[in-house]
């Protein structure tokens, strides 16, 4: 099977795999249709589980890569891989104190869910773009299981990401199908900035390893932000720490495995 999907262009495969991620999104958001909740230690789980496949992932997948890349091409380590790293980081840093700063006139719980829609549809962005990066690597001698493997934790996330959209709307009163549909669409920018991941590794390789530490840092910083707080807003803390281990070393094994 992946072998199969080997002899597709990594644009095409960046783009099957956002679409992949995005439809996973929409999959959770779907939730709204049978329940206005759900139990939050398997929301919260999932969380932890994934932030460690993608803590991981950013590490070996994308900036491990990314040093190995600058010291083949003789680059300014700093430069590259440093500076890449810090804008990814930066680049979510300012988007999300953009957001925060909107003035939505409603009442506060509503307003919660939109900026909350608003935020996650921002995190989305680098997530979209790690995986048309991973994709776009494989022209270079990346490895597309790696990629699928970095495609699958990104979804993996995005689940309790769309329930998180659009379980709160419906219990502000929105709409069944209004709350799926905000829920879906914060996932849609995933595919294009795939698409364009991709392009840019495949078009302009000489910044292949400024991209990869720029993706990680986005990554990671979302992770740091996001997820781990979220998985740790239970009194189950220790037993999240464990699954956020447990994901980082499912990453990791299969990264030495197909290294």
């Amino acid at each position: 099977m992946i072998d199969y999907f080997s002899n597709y262009n990594p644009v095409i495969l960046a783009l099957f795999g956002g679409i992949f991620s995005a439809f996973i999104t929409s999959l959770g958001s779907s939730i709204v249709f049978f329940f206005k909740r759900v139990n939050k230690y398997l929301m919260t789980s999932m969380l932890a589980i994934s932030a460690g496949i993608m803590f991981s992932a950013s590490f070996f997948s994308l900036l491990n890569q990314a040093i190995l890349i600058s010291s083949d091409l003789k680059q300014n380590f700093f430069i590259t891989v440093v500076l890449g790293f810090l804008l990814g980081s930066v680049f979510v840093y300012i988007g999300n104190k953009c957001f925060c700063s909107l003035k939505i006139t409603t009442k506060f719980n509503l307003r919660r869910c939109l900026l909350l829609f608003a935020s996650i549809t921002l995190h989305n962005i680098p997530e979209g773009l790690a995986i048309g990066v991973a994709f776009g690597n494989i022209l270079y001698g990346g490895n597309i299981l790696e990629a699928c493997i970095l495609t699958l934790g990104i979804a993996i996330q995005n689940f309790p990401e769309g329930a998180a959209i659009s379980l709160p709307l419906r219990r502000e009163n929105v709409s069944t199908g209004y709350s799926f549909l905000f829920g879906s669409i914060s996932s849609i920018v995933e595919p294009i900035f795939a698409v364009i991941g991709a392009l840019l590794v495949l078009k302009i390789n000489s910044l292949l390893s400024f991209i990869l530490a720029f993706a990680a840092g986005a990554m990671i910083f979302v992770t740091v932000l996001e997820l781990i707080p979220e998985s740790q807003s239970t009194e189950k803390k220790d037993l999240m720490a464990l699954l956020f281990i447990i994901g980082f070393i499912i990453m990791m094994i299969l990264d030495v495995l197909l290294g």
